[in-house]
């Protein structure tokens, strides 16, 4: 069945409290653990059909937010899933008090009752109004974002529409797209700034209501962090900064000798190469043909699922009006089926979203069909994303076929954009720690919370006098700070992880493949070290991995001639 001809229809919370009250009458009648082991798997079917039609309703909002009926529905959860989880809440406490528990762990896993006395901690009765008001919030910041229009170069543009226009090797060019990408930010900054203060104090107070001491304690709780805390978070962050930092502040100078500019402005962060930067060739169509081959030729599952999601449909790529910026992969469970969002704008972005997205849809797909229990199907984010960063390496090889002439550009430079970003990954990590431990400061206060931060991670960058960028507020246009707080650090984590897996097929490793598939097929039925460990690879958290992987990669880098590639 086709994405577009997936029935849609809500689910109610007097329909999931009916479900419910039905399954807790049969388990309390239960008298032995397979009893209860088939009536949870009865309600695990349930929810997967409850996941898949709250799924399909963000997904189809996210592709045209200015659609009414999915704009309603996507309103109808904000609504009302904090109660849903609330009754949820009355199973998951079921499950951990039950005198059966003990079979039912032999049968399910301890790390599904792991996950339920997590899960205890994270709601109660005077939360829900909180998340309520919580999920209306983060669904106004998208819909912001999905609503931008910006007149320039005579069209009517959004957020995405504007990246060609940012990276032109015509730096008059940059320098008036980055503006009117930032100004479109600028004209909104009161309405950001009120929008986050709402959201920073009310997860607060939803921390504090769950008997957490600040949202920092209760966002690790939320990200399931089972093997690592946030004093080991700060060490990592500081190594960063130790070790990485000096080496991208190496790599910004090479780069503004090598698009020839007396300084590196914010205009020219994004460019690269004096002859323009890497841009895949051919059309959208074009490259999805080409994205089918090499998957073909990577492996049979590869292959079958590649061919799996172009027959559903299972892909949206192109920026439109209307829709979402950026990209993600999502499930609809009852189906089985991933699906991958994007929003292709003639950048090479449009390789790295495609690769990285299908890397998160390939897991998912393969964990699926190896276990039966749907909470194990998506592993905590660290490991999610190590998914799909390795995925964007592992498919180096074939980078030609999407970008001809300019393939040695693009090798280059996504090594080097692995090294950027993972100074900006833990300033937004930073960040996000300052802000949940100070949550009653004034917009102002916090601005120059991140200014502070900034000029510690990414003390190259220079706002050529703009007020917007000056005054702090560069991290407005971070989806994540707004939804989904502590998430950032995860890609940092995996990308440690990811260049491992880089390294091991660059060297010739005939186990690399059969270990990523491996990771794949595990879900998350293990924690993220444990992952790591499956995948044979060592955690970002021993002490030289972080500083290991900067040096190979910045050895990588000094090896290629800038002269032989920028032509």
């Amino acid at each position: 069945m086709k994405f577009t001809e997936l029935p849609y229809s809500r689910v109610t919370l007097e329909d999931t409290h009916a479900a419910i009250e039905k399954f807790l009458s049969d388990f309390a009648s239960a008298g032995t653990a397979e009893a209860a082991a088939e009536l949870l798997r009865g309600y695990f079917a349930l929810s997967t059909e409850t996941e898949t039609n709250m799924s399909l309703a963000q997904v189809r909002y996210e592709i045209n937010t200015k659609d009414e009926f999915y704009k309603a529905e996507n309103d109808y959860y904000d609504e009302n899933s904090p109660a849903m989880q609330l009754d949820e809440k009355r199973v998951t406490d079921a499950l951990l008090d039950s005198p059966l528990r003990g079979g039912l762990e032999d049968k399910f896993g301890s790390l599904m009752f792991r996950m339920f006395e997590n899960r205890r901690k994270l709601l109660n009765e005077a939360s829900v109004p909180l998340m309520r008001e919580e999920n209306k919030l983060t669904s106004k910041y998208s819909e912001l974002l999905g609503g931008a229009e910006i007149e320039f170069d005579g069209k009517t543009l959004n957020l995405s529409q504007l990246g060609p226009y940012r990276q032109s090797s015509d730096r008059a060019v940059r320098k008036s797209a980055t503006a009117a990408y930032f100004g479109w930010f600028a004209a909104r900054q009161a309405e950001f700034d009120e929008l986050f203060a709402k959201l920073t104090v009310l997860r607060d107070e939803i921390a504090k209501n769950l008997g957490f001491a600040s949202g920092v304690e209760y966002g690790y709780a939320k990200m399931q962090r089972f093997d690592y805390d946030e004093a080991m978070v700060k060490t990592y962050r500081d190594d960063v900064k130790k070790y990485l930092v000096p080496l991208v502040s190496e790599l910004k100078l090479r780069q503004q000798k090598r698009i020839g500019v007396d300084k590196l402005r914010m205009y020219d962060n994004d460019y690269y190469f004096k002859s323009g930067n890497p841009k895949p060739f051919g059309t959208p169509d074009e490259m999805v043909a080409h994205a089918k081959k090499m998957y073909h030729e990577l492996s049979p599952e590869t292959g079958e699922f590649f061919d799996f999601m172009l027959e559903g449909g299972m892909m949206d790529l192109l920026a439109k009006p209307g829709k979402a910026p950026g990209g993600f992969c999502t499930a609809f469970p009852k189906y089985k089926t991933p699906f991958i969002f994007s929003n292709f704008n003639g950048t090479k972005d449009d390789v790295d979203v495609l690769t990285h997205e299908a890397g998160h849809a390939f897991q998912v797909y393969l964990s699926m069909r190896e276990i039966d229990v749907p909470l194990y199907w998506w592993p905590t984010y660290e490991s999610c994303e190590i998914h799909s960063m390795s995925m964007e390496l592992i498919t180096r090889p074939w980078m030609n076929g999407f970008f001809g002439a300019d393939t040695e550009k693009f090798l280059y430079l996504q090594l080097e954009d692995i090294l950027n970003f993972i100074p900006y990954g833990c300033l937004v990590d930073d960040f996000q720690h300052h802000v949940y431990r100070n949550p009653s400061e004034s917009p102002d206060e916090r601005a120059a919370a991140w200014l502070t931060l900034e000029r510690g991670y990414m003390p190259w960058l220079d706002y050529d006098g703009d007020a917007y960028l000056e005054s702090g507020r560069r991290w407005q246009r971070q989806s994540h700070i707004f939804s989904s707080p502590f998430y950032y650090i995860d890609y940092t984590l995996a990308q440690n992880c990811a260049v491992q897996f880089f390294l091991r097929f660059e060297n010739g490793d005939k186990n690399a493949w059969g270990d990523y598939l491996e990771l794949c097929k595990t879900g998350g039925s293990e924690t993220f070290v444990k992952l790591v460990e499956i995948a044979g690879l060592r955690s970002p958290f021993d002490a030289d991995v972080l500083k290991n992987v900067c040096a190979d990669l910045h050895r990588a880098l000094a090896k290629t001639d800038d002269a032989a590639i920028d032509k």
